[in-house]
């Protein structure tokens, strides 16, 4: 049983766990929540599957993607790969990711086609950035920035979407 210590009264009662036991599921469970507490909320257009499905894509971008780093001037080059269902993800995720990297710390990021991914590059001109993008490399530059909670809200809003 988890106790916990009553600091007022010295007593000690019974809580219940506040983990949800899965990363994804605890994610979705937040958006719940805001969402009902929100009396604007248009059940109508709210899209948990959508932001279900992307945290799926984040999982496979995070976990199974391979990233081949090579160092370019002024930053990185990855080839980012994957097979089936990975390779999907990595091509929905990562192109959308290097616009919101394009608009941070001057630096500018950009992505091609691969047959099994997305080659992005980052760069700056400015020499402490591109240290910085080196030293970040590929997992580091896929979470830089704040705009995935409020990223996460808007799919599940069915504000946005990464499919095709």
């Amino acid at each position: 049983m988890l106790h916990v210590r009553d600091q007022e009264e010295g007593q000690m009662s019974i809580s219940a766990p506040t983990l949800p036991g899965q990363d994804a599921f605890g994610a979705i469970q937040e958006i719940v929540r805001m969402l009902e507490a929100d009396p604007n909320t248009d059940w109508s257009k709210v899209d948990l599957e959508g932001l279900r499905q992307h945290l799926i894509d984040m999982n496979e971008v995070t976990l199974k993607a391979d990233a081949a780093t090579k160092s370019i001037d002024g930053g990185l080059q990855i080839a980012v790969t994957g097979n089936i269902r990975t390779r999907a993800a990595i091509q929905r995720m990562v192109p959308a990711h290097a616009r919101e990297l394009d608009q941070l710390n001057s630096w500018s990021a950009k992505t091609e086609p691969l047959p099994d991914g997305v080659l992005l590059t980052v760069t700056s001109s400015a020499t402490k950035e591109a240290h910085r993008i080196r030293g970040l490399g590929f997992i580091g530059l896929v979470v830089v920035g704040s705009h995935h909670q409020p990223h996460h809200l808007a799919i599940a809003k069915g504000e946005f979407s990464h499919r095709h």
